[in-house]
């Protein structure tokens, strides 16, 4: 084993034992859309002389925290996002309507004494409100705020089985003014004794000074209990909101999102699914076409799996279920690497047979190293714009993009160049090219490569059938319009499982029933037994009683499965969000190719790309199916994958173009792209069956999003071949840019079949 290959393997085998090892110790984070539970999205606002700013909203989500942490929610979290937003999750809680009652209050705690109330008429500061059973009392002046609260817990009294109660601490002066007020009510009677806790306009505790507490003698050392008829649900929440306090702005729901466990779960079944059967089709397919190599490569893919994994659960990031999406997706490209690899590695040998198939290969890798580099670069930037310009769970699909990207770099350049170069330089498979993989180019290339058809010759017809197909594209989306989802368009989506499957439309009249007839009542799930409602304005009450009028008329049970909640001003800035995202990535690719090899092939590569993005989106809008933000993850790898099919036809016209100067750029271009058919298939067909097993194994929107993706793939090989080819060859011959320098290539020393020498 030479030395450079020696240094490979070793660095194969650290990668690999680190990666199993983070994969067997560390457990993946799951996010709620998997792990089910509740994530409310709350935005600051301009109070009462504060401005909603980054210190104010650090100064709420302190508060927020509290009343998070008093809730008792194993794992949860609370974190801002940008300057204005604070994100609450809440593991495993099914039900947002507490949760939101008990975070999103905004307005000052105060203690109040209680005065009889026999005349129904305030005195200046005293405000008449109904205690916690609905009871009219007359509320002094506030003689105790919130700022004086230091903390509040829910206990259980254990010793007397009196239920549960709550323990208050005071800071400040809180704990002597406590005494005071405490001290005047011990000498008083009735409701006069009575001390009551206001927040947000409503009174949610009015306890009475026990008997106990003599008269002008008060309750003192810095804290007091709270008595009465509490559940602990009840204590738990009384003590958040005492705990919390006032919000120093005040806060609205912009977004509330709730998944069942079960649909997490069933997704989470369904991506392994997909991942296990895409891995062992695409594997399969592999090894027919490469067969030894092929088998080795496949070995590699399986370990790409495990490196990924482990990075994601390295980096502490949140697998969801675009995230899902995003990492089986990757498997797809891993493929495209060594399928460039082993084209290059087939050229070179059956240029030079005596070589060897050992040197072959080598060169390979390195021939085909620009071309996987500028491909994955481009991958790279679209995920890199998921990441930054998304929000939501699809950020997540932009992470494990980028993960699996690099991941499948390792698998491909590392990994299966050290297994390979290893096993074809073992003398007893080098005097048999043939079970290598390499020992010829394939049945297409030759036929290519001995009729050489002028493809280009009707670039005419091809861009003109390419014309056609966006006005197709362009007519959907002006004669029916784009289905955005609630995400993009603000409301409220529930998707409700029933156990009997319901018709249309009795569930259309029993949403209409409970006062929702405008609301869109559509089957949802892959089997069509879910029930999806959507509207503009619907609370947490008129879910319940949806789902109640759904259970009634179906005869069945009913149960909420999914429950998105987007405020307008949101829905419109993701909606604005997205559109940037997409300008951006024309751009960024333009510039990016323009960069690396010439302003004409970029412009032809951007154009195909556009091509690529408006007849998916017409295919969508003509079918009526939902634009959302995983259509946009769709969009945005469509962007990558179609660039990326482009960048290896132009990285082989230039290298042609190159070795040939002198000729004519057209036909140098229907050379290289006809060279690059066996490729652009090979890879086409690994990413295709990782899509089929999520469009058939995925839930509704993993579906969708697979549909896009082989949209996206069919309409990406043709345009790199039939759109952004014949482009460059027009921007080409209407530019004034010269040809480009001759490049010299260093080749490794020839050797004869059965030399298991180091390379030099």
């Amino acid at each position: 084993m030479s030395r450079p290959l020696a240094w490979r393997a070793l660095l194969a085998l650290a990668i690999i034992a680190g990666s199993i090892y983070v994969a067997l110790t560390q457990p993946a984070k799951l996010g709620l859309d998997l792990r089910g539970g509740t994530q409310i999205v709350l935005e600051t606002r301009d109070g009462q002389g504060v401005k909603a700013n980054r210190e104010s909203t650090d100064r709420a989500l302190e508060v927020l925290r509290k009343r998070v942490d008093a809730l008792g929610v194993a794992e949860s979290s609370i974190t801002r996002s940008g300057d204005r937003r604070i994100i609450v999750e809440l593991p495993d809680v099914q039900d947002p309507k507490q949760a939101a009652d008990a975070i999103g209050r905004t307005a000052q705690l105060t203690a109040h004494p209680v005065r009889t109330n026999t005349d129904n008429k305030p005195a200046k500061g005293e405000q008449l409100l109904p205690d916690e059973d609905g009871r009219p009392i007359m509320l002094r002046a506030a003689a105790l705020s919130g700022a004086q609260i230091g903390s509040a817990s829910a206990s259980f009294d254990q010793q007397n089985l009196q239920g549960w109660y709550l323990t208050v601490d005071f800071r400040g002066n809180g704990g002597k003014v406590w005494e005071q007020i405490t001290a005047k009510a011990a000498c008083q009677q009735g409701d006069d004794r009575r001390i009551a806790f206001v927040l947000d306009g409503k009174v949610i505790s009015s306890p009475s000074v026990q008997d106990s507490v003599p008269c002008n003698v008060g309750i003192g050392g810095g804290s007091t209990q709270i008595t009465g008829q509490f559940s602990a649900e009840e204590a738990k929440e009384l003590a958040a909101l005492i705990q919390g306090g006032s919000l120093p702005v005040p806060v609205s729901i912009i977004e509330q999102r709730v998944v069942g466990p079960t649909l997490g779960e069933e997704a989470i079944e369904a991506s392994w699914q997909a991942a296990v059967f895409g891995i062992a089709l695409t594997g399969l397919f592999i090894i027919w076409m490469y067969r030894l190599v092929g088998f080795l490569a496949t070995v590699a893919l399986a370990t790409y799996g495990v490196i990924s994994y482990a990075a994601l659960v390295a980096m502490g990031a949140t697998l969801t279920l675009p995230g899902l999406a995003g990492f089986v997706l990757a498997i797809g490209m891993a493929v495209d690497a060594n399928v460039l690899v082993f084209e290059r590695a087939k050229e070179e040998y059956a240029a030079v047979p005596r070589r060897g198939t050992r040197p072959a290969l080598v060169i390979g890798f390195q021939k085909a190293w620009s071309a996987i580099a500028d491909s994955n670069i481009t991958t790279l930037l679209a995920a890199g714009l998921l990441f930054f310009l998304a929000a939501g769970p699809v950020r997540g699909f932009g992470v494990t993009l980028t993960v699996g990207v690099l991941a499948s770099m390792i698998s491909a350049l590392v990994i299966t160049r050290v297994l390979a170069e290893w096993a074809v330089g073992r003398r007893a498979i080098a005097k048999r090219p043939g079970l290598t993989g390499l020992g010829s180019t394939g049945r297409v290339r030759d036929w290519l490569d001995r009729r050489q058809p002028d493809v280009m010759r009707r670039k005419t017809l091809w861009l003109t059938i390419s014309g056609v197909m966006v006005a197709a594209a362009f007519a959907g989306i002006i004669v029916k319009g784009f289905n955005f989802g609630v995400e993009f368009t603000g409301g409220r989506q529930v998707v409700y499982n029933t156990s009997q499957k319901m018709d249309i439309n009795d569930a259309r009249e029993a949403v209409a029933g409970v006062g929702f007839p405008r609301a869109v009542v559509q089957t949802a799930g892959k089997e069509g037994d879910d029930i999806s409602v959507r509207t503009e304005k619907l609370g947490n009450t008129d879910v319940d009683k949806i789902q109640k009028a759904l259970s009634e008329k179906g005869g069945g049970t009913v149960a909420k499965e999914r429950d998105e909640l987007i405020g307008p001003s949101l829905g419109s800035e993701l909606r604005q969000k997205a559109l940037i995202a997409l300008g951006v990535a024309l751009l960024a690719q333009l510039a990016y190719l323009a960069f690396r090899f010439r302003l004409t092939f970029g412009a032809g590569a951007v154009l195909a790309m556009f091509h690529d993005v408006i007849i998916v989106a017409g295919v969508f809008a003509w079918l009526g199916k939902p634009i959302d933000g995983v259509f946009l993850a769709a969009m945005l790898t469509i962007i990558g994958y179609s660039v990326n099919d482009s960048v290896v036809v132009f990285d082989r016209i230039r290298e042609l173009w190159r070795a040939s100067p002198e000729e004519r750029f057209s036909k140098i271009a229907n050379r290289g792209a006809l060279q690059t058919v066996p490729r652009t298939v090979n890879t086409g067909m690994g990413a295709v069956f990782i899509l089929a097993a999520l469009a058939l194994l995925g839930g509704d929107s993993l579906t969708d999003f697979a549909i896009a993706l082989l949209l996206g793939i069919l309409v990406g090989t043709w345009s790199s071949v039939f759109t952004a080819t014949p482009l460059a060859i027009v921007f080409q011959g209407r530019s004034k840019t010269k040809a480009p320098k001759p490049k010299a290539v260093r080749r490794p020393a020839q050797r004869q079949p059965g030399d298991s020498g180091a390379v030099v």
